[in-house]
């Protein structure tokens, strides 16, 4: 019978063990363990990943003589919508050596609110492609605004052409293991906040009155002139 209660208390040596050590550990200990998690996932996540690098064309659009400034903006805004649609990336497939899925999922066209000019930007793993890309979208796309200058009286021209990136724009190993940091530490500071309170102290065991005493008869003053007597 006693080794029988042993051998079921052996088992729970070890978690009590180990949860005595837990309640030494101090309350923020969540805090610098996500940042050091965080920052370890950026800092793989950075070293890792392959880098990209992006190039950007621009056109501009011109008014002709029957049109005005705020006709080519419009347009400019409408060319930018339409630079990444089939009917221009079909046209730019060939000269960019790639697929037409390459170009959806990597070519995007910006304007700005203020200038009629459109930004043509490419990004892939190889510099040289990514100037391919981006000077072949916006050589389709101004040919096919060509076809209708006559109908919009706006003129679509290359501005600048794309050139041969030096230095990648996707996000450094430094940068990773910063963002990755912030967010652990974030992350341990939430734990941290959701944790319940640790009590310093056992509740105090709640006391039970003792029972009152009676208090003793009294006799009554017949009874006790009786005796007196």
């Amino acid at each position: 019978m006693t080794e029988t209660a042993q051998d079921r208390s052996a088992p729970r040596a070890p978690l009590a063990r180990a949860a005595a050590r837990t309640r030494r550990l101090p309350r923020w200990w969540p805090l610098p363990v996500g940042l050091v998690i965080g920052a370890l996932a950026g800092g793989v996540y950075g070293a890792v990943s392959t880098p990209q690098y992006t190039a950007t064309s621009y056109v501009i659009a011109v008014p002709t003589g029957e049109s005005d400034s705020m006709s080519a903006l419009g347009f400019a805004q409408a060319y930018s919508r339409v630079a990444t649609q089939v009917a221009v990336l079909s046209d730019a497939q060939v000269a960019a050596g790639v697929p037409i899925g390459t170009l959806q999922a990597n070519v995007r066209a910006e304007t700005s609110p203020d200038a009629p000019m459109v930004a043509i930007s490419a990004s892939s793993a190889r510099p040289a492609q990514a100037m391919e890309m981006a000077n072949a979208v916006a050589r389709a796309l101004t040919a096919n605004a060509s076809h209708t200058k006559d109908d919009t009286h706006v003129e679509l021209l290359r501005f600048t052409r794309a050139v041969k990136p030096t230095d990648p724009s996707s996000p450094s190993a430094a940068l990773t293991t910063l963002v990755g940091a912030s967010a652990g530490g974030l992350l341990g500071g939430l734990a941290l906040l959701a944790r319940p309170r640790r009590t310093t102290g056992q509740v105090a065991a709640a006391t039970v009155p003792a029972p009152a005493e009676p208090e003793p008869e009294r006799e009554p003053a017949a009874a006790s002139a009786a005796r007196g007597a």
